[in-house]
């Protein structure tokens, strides 16, 4: 990743020196009146400011838990909310109020909230945060990545999944995936959450920010391995079924992340995986609305593309 110190629109010689380094530590890694707050993937291990791999290790769990937590929370809020508002009325709620709803804004706030609210404890300002998450135009051939690599991503989890349904495991289902499928009449509406909302939200925090602070200590195949290993296993909060099931989907779910990760390395653009996951989504999705509507000759596709959804 880049040094977003050299993007600090706040400091006239491009963020290079701070007046009191003091006061900017990275506090997670590397020790006070450390002002390097973003690290070059390609310096040398001594000169990161990342900490033991332990402590990387550590964090990025430690992230992963409070974006779930935080998304449990505040859709559980949003919800009760909407559901207070319709008990007081007397009118049923929406499809679309009670579940896209705190569904959208869960998103926004716990998983934007968590990782921005970090990066800003570890002294980054608007600028620097902007250059470490890699937000930034894509050039042509990451547009054709973004825009295709979807299609190689589905096709991928897709043969993996049912690889695993023809030798009789199970996956668990995704509750959000089947409540969207059941109701085919919101499916535009959650492809739009998916594109706009899932995508950016989810790869900021597990791609953005806990892959880009692995890169701090670890290098490359670790990194991606480890933001993995957090992203699969939080999809159990959404997935239903006995423990075997659970942890075969999660072990799928491992395919698209380990393919975002290593876009992601290569990028180094946030808005190509935010794109790619989107799409992802989106095709999986549409693939779930084609069984719906053409049968079950096409069903074991149909119960490989619900396993493989995101949260």
């Amino acid at each position: 990743m880049s040094d977003p110190s050299e993007f600090d629109a706040e400091s006239g010689d491009g963020g290079r020196e701070r007046d009191d380094p003091a006061n900017t530590a990275a506090r997670d890694g590397g020790e006070p009146g450390d002002a390097r707050t973003a690290v070059d993937a390609a310096d040398p291990p001594e000169e990161r400011g990342g900490g033991s791999a332990l402590r990387t290790v550590g964090v990025a769990f430690g992230l992963g838990v409070a974006g779930i937590l935080g998304l449990l929370a505040v859709t559980t809020l949003v919800g009760g909310v909407v559901f207070g508002v319709a008990a007081f009325t007397g009118r049923e709620p929406s499809l679309l109020g009670s579940f896209v709803v705190p569904f959208v804004v869960g998103q926004v706030v716990a998983f934007v909230g968590v990782s921005l609210g970090y990066l800003r404890w570890r002294g980054l300002n608007r600028g620097e945060i902007v250059a470490y998450l890699g937000v930034r135009r894509p050039s042509v051939v990451e547009s054709v990545i973004a825009l295709l690599g979807p299609i190689l991503v589905v096709v991928t989890a897709l043969t993996v999944s049912s690889l695993v349904l023809f030798f009789g495991t199970e996956p668990a289902q995704n509750q959000g995936a089947q409540m969207t499928l059941e109701n085919p009449s919101i499916i535009p509406v959650m492809i739009a959450a998916m594109l706009l909302v899932v995508g950016p939200c989810e790869e900021i925090l597990f791609r953005g920010v806990i892959q880009s602070r692995a890169r701090e200590t670890l290098s490359a195949v670790p990194a991606i391995l480890l933001a993995a290993a957090v992203f699969a296993p939080a999809h159990v909060v959404s997935l239903t079924g006995g423990a075997s099931a659970v942890v075969t989907s999660i072990s799928i779910l491992f395919v698209p992340s380990l393919i975002f990760g290593a876009v992601y390395e290569y990028t180094e653009n946030l808005v190509v995986v935010a794109v790619m996951h989107g799409l992802y989504n989106s095709l999986l999705l549409t693939i779930g609305y084609i069984v719906i509507t053409y049968g079950p000759e096409v069903e074991n596709a149909g119960q490989a593309s619900a396993a493989l959804f995101g949260l």
